[in-house]
Formats: C-alpha cells, sequence, structure tokens
C-alpha cells in the first residue's frame, strides 16, 4: 500500500489534512485500473466529523513529527472538493493513517468550517535534564540527535523553546563530550526567517552540544526582546493552556519573581496593555509574590476567582536588561559583563539604548594575562534591533572590553551617536531621562554636550528636529560657558520650567569627529578619524566609493569623487571600518575597530573641485562661500562682455 502524503499549508507539522482519494478501491481492480487510478489520484480534504485524537496520533507520527498540539475545523482553510467520504477509525498504534480501518458507509457532505485543520508539536525534545524544559536539546529527522552548540544564540534558543511549548529561553550553555559523534547543526539564519528548527537541519559530527534551559510556566510575548512582553502563564499544567493576566492581580513584587525567574533585570515598566490586550484563557487567580520566589507559580494566590478583566489590562512588563559595567570609576564605566546563566565579560562595542546609560563615547581592548570564558556578540544580531542578552555566544579569550558610555546626556532618535534629540539625567536616584525645552539652551550648551560626548562641535540646533517633547521634561535652564567638560557641570537658572512650547524639544546635531588631511583642500586627503581621544589614519581595505561617500557627507563636502591607497614605509595604528555597518546607515565612528596597517585611504570630494558645482546637502560656510565666489566670477564676465 502506498504511504500517505499531506499537503501542508505552513510548516511541515501543520495545515489543512488531504488524503489520497481513490486508493480504497485499488485492491480489487485489475492492474490496467489500478495504474489508471494511480495517474488519477486526487487529493481529498477530510471532514473533522471523520476524524479523531488517536487518528491525529497516527498521521503526525507518519511524518516524523511529535505529538498532536492542535486539532480544529477551518483552521487552516475550508473543506475543498474533493472530500474524503469514510471515517478514519485508527487505534493510534499505526504507523501510516490508511494502515488503520475505516466506516463502511460514505460521506457526501461535510458542515462548514469542518475541515480537519492539525498542528503536529516539533520533534523536539529537552533530555537529561531536572524538568521538560531543561536539558540536552534534540531533533528528530529521522532519528534523535543532539545539536551542535556551534552558532547558537539566545535568539534561535527562544525558537525551541516556543517549539516544545515551554516559556522563554532563560540560559543556554556548552557542554563538551569525550569523542565527536552525529549531530545536528542548525542554519541561524534559515531559524531567524521563520522556519522551523526541523526545517534548518545539516548532519555532521561534533563534539559540542547544547544544553538548554527554557521558562517552565511564564513567558513574555510580542516584545521588543526576551525580557518584555505580554505575560502568559500556564493556567493548567495538565492542558498546557498559555493564560494572560490581568493587572489588576498583578504588582512590583510579583514583577521581581518573573523578571528573576527569566534571567532578565530588575522590572522597568509595568502597564495594562503595554503589548497588547487580554487574551482567552485568562488566568483566574491574583499572585500574591513576596517578591523573594525563584518562580512565579511558587507564589501564593487569592482563593476567589477572577471572571472578568477590564479593557487595556492585560499586564505588559518590561524587565531591564542583564548588562552592567564593572571596575570602573562610575556605574557607566568599566568591563562590560552579561548575564546568561552566569556573568562574563564580552568583547564587541556596543551599549545597548535599552540600558540606563547612554551611548557608548569610548571602549578599548584590555588583555588579560590568561584566557577565561567570555560572550561573544553577533553584531548583525544587535544591529537587527535584538538585545545584547539574545546575540551571544560562548569561548574563551584574553581579550576584555572596557566601555565607556556617558551617564546623564543622550542624544535619541537620530541618525547617529552624534544627533538626536536631547535627554538629560533629571533625578539620579530615580533614572528618569527628560527632553529639553529649546527655550533652556543654547550654542555654548550645544558645545559642551557635542564634546562630552566626543563629536565634534555643532552643527545644527533646532526645536523638534528629532521629535517632540517627551515626558518627563528637565525643568531648569542651562547656563554654560560653553568650556565644560559636561552639561551637568554647568550653572543653571534657579526657577524651575513647567511647561515647554510644541515642536520646542531641543534636537541636536554635532557634526562628526571625521577630517581630510595633507590634501589641497578641507575636502580632499587621507581619511582621519578620531576615537578614544586618538586621531588615526582609516585602513585602506574593502573601501569603496559607496562607503567614501559616507565620509564626504560627514564633512559636509558632497559628493565622492575619487578614493586611492596609499602606502607608507611602516605600519602604524589605524582605524578599520566596517563598511557594511556604513552601508547599513551608520556613522563611520560607530563601525570602527582598532588594527595596524602601512595602506591608507585617500579620498577626493566633490567640493575639493574648484569652479564646480557637485551635489551638496550642507549649509556650511565654506559651501556657502564657494557659490558666492563662483556668481560674482560670473557677473564679472558678464561685465567685460558688456565693455567689448
Amino acid at each position: 500500500m502506498d504511504h500517505l502524503l499531506m499537503l501542508l499549508l505552513l510548516v511541515w507539522s501543520s495545515g489543512r489534512l488531504e488524503v489520497k482519494s481513490d486508493q480504497s478501491n485499488q485492491s480489487d481492480q485489475s492492474d490496467q485500473s489500478n495504474q489508471s487510478n494511480q495517474s488519477n489520484q486526487r487529493w481529498s480534504s477530510v471532514c473533522e466529523d471523520g476524524f479523531d485524537q488517536q487518528d491525529a496520533e497516527v498521521v503526525c507520527r507518519e511524518l516524523g513529527c511529535g505529538a498532536p498540539s492542535g486539532l480544529q475545523g477551518a483552521l487552516y482553510g475550508e473543506v475543498e472538493a474533493p472530500m474524503w467520504t469514510k471515517e478514519f477509525q485508527c487505534g493510534g498504534h499505526e504507523s501510516a493513517l490508511l494502515d488503520c480501518r475505516s466506516s463502511g458507509s460514505d460521506r457526501n457532505t461535510c458542515s462548514p468550517n469542518k475541515a480537519v485543520g492539525l498542528t503536529c508539536s516539533e520533534a523536539v525534545r529537552l533530555v537529561g535534564g531536572d524538568r521538560r524544559c531543561a536539558g540536552t536539546l534534540e531533533v528528530k529527522l529521522g532519528d534523535w540527535r543532539p545539536v551542535d552548540y556551534f552558532h547558537w544564540i539566545l535568539k534561535e534558543a527562544a525558537v525551541a523553546c516556543r517549539e516544545l511549548d515551554c516559556g522563554s529561553a532563560v540560559s543556554m550553555r556548552r557542554r563538551e563530550e569525550s569523542s565527536e559523534r552525529s549531530v545536528w547543526g542548525i542554519n541561524p539564519y534559515c531559524v531567524q526567517s521563520g522556519s522551523a528548527l526541523k526545517e534548518c537541519l545539516t548532519s555532521y559530527s561534533s563534539s559540542s552540544i547544547l544544553d538548554l534551559t527554557c521558562s517552565d510556566s511564564v513567558r513574555l510575548v510580542d516584545g521588543t526582546s526576551l525580557c518584555s512582553g505580554r505575560l502568559e502563564v500556564k493556567s493548567d499544567q495538565s492542558n498546557q493552556w498559555w493564560s494572560s493576566v490581568c493587572e489588576e492581580d498583578f504588582d512590583q513584587q510579583d514583577a521581581e519573581v518573573v523578571c528573576r525567574e527569566l534571567g532578565c533585570g530588575a522590572p522597568s515598566g509595568l502597564q495594562g496593555a503595554l503589548y497588547g490586550e487580554v487574551e482567552a484563557p485568562m488566568w483566574t487567580k491574583e499572585f500574591q509574590c513576596g517578591g523573594h520566589e525563584s518562580a512565579l507559580l511558587d507564589c501564593r494566590s487569592s482563593g476567589s476567582d477572577r471572571n472578568t478583566c477590564s479593557p487595556n489590562k492585560a499586564v505588559g512588563l518590561t524587565c531591564s536588561e542583564p548588562v552592567r559595567l564593572v571596575g570602573g570609576a562610575s556605574r557607566c564605566a568599566g568591563t562590560l559583563e552579561v548575564k546568561l546563566g552566569g556573568w562574563r565579560p564580552h568583547l564587541t562595542s556596543v551599549c545597548s539604548s535599552r540600558s540606563l546609560c547612554s551611548k557608548p563615547f569610548s571602549s578599548k581592548r584590555r588583555e588579560e594575562s590568561s584566557e577565561r570564558s567570555v560572550w561573544g556578540i553577533n553584531p548583525y544580531c544587535v544591529q537587527s534591533g535584538s538585545a545584547l542578552k539574545e546575540c551571544l555566544t560562548s569561548y574563551s579569550s584574553s581579550s576584555i572590553l572596557d566601555l565607556t558610555c556617558s551617564d546623564s546626556v543622550r542624544l535619541v532618535d537620530g541618525t547617529s551617536l552624534c544627533s538626536g534629540r536631547l535627554e538629560v539625567k533629571s533625578d539620579q536616584s530615580n533614572q528618569w531621562w527628560s527632553s529639553v525645552c529649546e527655550e533652556d539652551f543654547d550654542q555654548q550648551d550645544a558645545e559642551v554636550v557635542c564634546r562630552e560626548l566626543c563629536c565634534g562641535a555643532p552643527s545644527g540646533l533646532q526645536g523638534a528636529l528629532y521629535g517632540e517633547v517627551v515626558a518627563p521634561m528637565w525643568t531648569k535652564e542651562f547656563q554654560c560657558g560653553g568650556n565644560e567638560s559636561a552639561l551637568l557641570d554647568c550653572r543653571s537658572s534657579g526657577s524651575d520650567r513647567n511647561t515647554c512650547s510644541p515642536n520646542k524639544a531641543v534636537g541636536l546635531t554635532c557634526s562628526e569627529p571625521v577630517r581630510l588631511v595633507g590634501g589641497a583642500s578641507r575636502c580632499a586627503g587621507t581619511l582621519e578619524v578620531k576615537h578614544e581621544g586618538d586621531w588615526r589614519p582609516v585602513d585602506y581595505y574593502d573601501w569603496i566609493l559607496k562607503t567614501a561617500a559616507v565620509a564626504c557627507r560627514e564633512l559636509d563636502c558632497g559628493s565622492a569623487v575619487s578614493i586611492k591607497r596609499r602606502r607608507e614605509s611602516s605600519e602604524r595604528p589605524v582605524w578599520r571600518i566596517n563598511s557594511h555597518c556604513v552601508q547599513s546607515g551608520s556613522a563611520l565612528r560607530e563601525c570602527l575597530t582598532s588594527g595596524s596597517r602601512s595602506y591608507f585611504v585617500d579620498i577626493t570630494c566633490s567640493a575639493s573641485l574648484s569652479g564646480s558645482l557637485w551635489q551638496f546637502s550642507g549649509k556650511s560656510q565654506l559651501w556657502q562661500a564657494s557659490i558666492v565666489r563662483t556668481r560674482q566670477k560670473a557677473a564679472e564676465l558678464r561685465g567685460r562682455s558688456h565693455i567689448s
């Protein structure tokens, strides 16, 4: 008997069930007729009235998937003709659906919304752990194999937890075995595109095995990271339903327990409907945590049940990211560490905009005497908007990252680290960032901010350039002399401001710390960038005119005309610039790494070409003066022509 085949409309393990409609009569027909039926075989939809849980178990097993997790009429579309006419009567142990007995009578009609829609769980499991949602990750494709640790980050681990119907991904670690064995390698780009783990497998041998821990009964969904989202809890361990929680049954102490259980930092936001409305089913008890519990379901709960929840009251929770800077002179300076299971230093120069500090203005590599366990961070993962915690990989190194962020000033929603809407810490104890009103801020104040952020001089100061005032608001007028090293070192007015006119939030653009030196004009020469207080030339490697265009734009020098490689007799410290980072829209300074080279990039921008009016988007006085000179020259020529 031929094996049953399925048409799956979403992924391998879910879809509307279809069966070959002309299999049952083949045994009674001649070979010639049988060949004819084989060629005319059609796929038939199955009516829900003729299909039950035991039938579903057989189908999921036949497809190499896990147990049935959803069986519902019209879940993946309506009945389509032709229709399977028999009722399946499986015992649940059969290896194929067509091995099951079927009813003697035919079915000619099927009620609306009754086409079998089936979801099988993925063939994924965690083994060897102390509970169902912790252990070594294994996937079945023909046979069960562990998953290789290589290239795994928490963002992919979250997919495995979801397929296991566990909560959020909490931690992962690499376990080394004494010898290699057959494993599954999982393509991370395939998983991040939305595919199931089973669809992204490759086979090879390795001794590095992935161990994974997911939360059992708590998860945050539809948030911006693994540490934010709408709270859901398992409402019935036997039925494994996830339930929304009503804000009236949840407080700050409950939030502290959830954030700790998920391996995140302290709660930073708790608000109804922040990440969507209440979804059925709903958790019916009030949580009464003391704040010290290790899991939400360890907390006491109310005796009475809740049957309704007011609109906009689904618990939306934001936990801070588990990131810190240690060993520095302030809370916003030092060795960057991230917690995933344990605290470890890491190497990638990234400062999360969701952290309590502002953007980084210096980073340096520190060499230790011996290697230790560190976190490496996938830069493409971070640049896609993911939190640092979601982008970690584990390995050993002696090169440690030290980072300094500004602790009281930042520019947000701009196009680079040196532009955006100005925000200042309004209260160091509460760590609130406050917008600043344009009437309380002038050019000298702007010079201090740009210097504090290690940017160039102010090139633009305009109300609402990067968005409106966002509450809370800074209440004092700054009175800087222009020579201070930090904005909060400036004097301020004695009286408070309570309101700010529309379109008056300070939007500030500082010039990038970039220059061209040794050329015939300001817009031609060797490209240098200032970072960590050090001007260095830029390595020529991987430079194209498209990248050079960014440098010309940052210099207010028009378009890029040419680039060339210049070689010196010996190597010296340089900045290497990641061209993919620059082409994604980042400023040059945001894409630097340190190295040594003897090849440097020389650039010529259009504004360096005398007498030419090239495309130019800036408003510098130099460019305006060039236009004035060109117009004056044209007037002189017209005058000479008139005299002659």
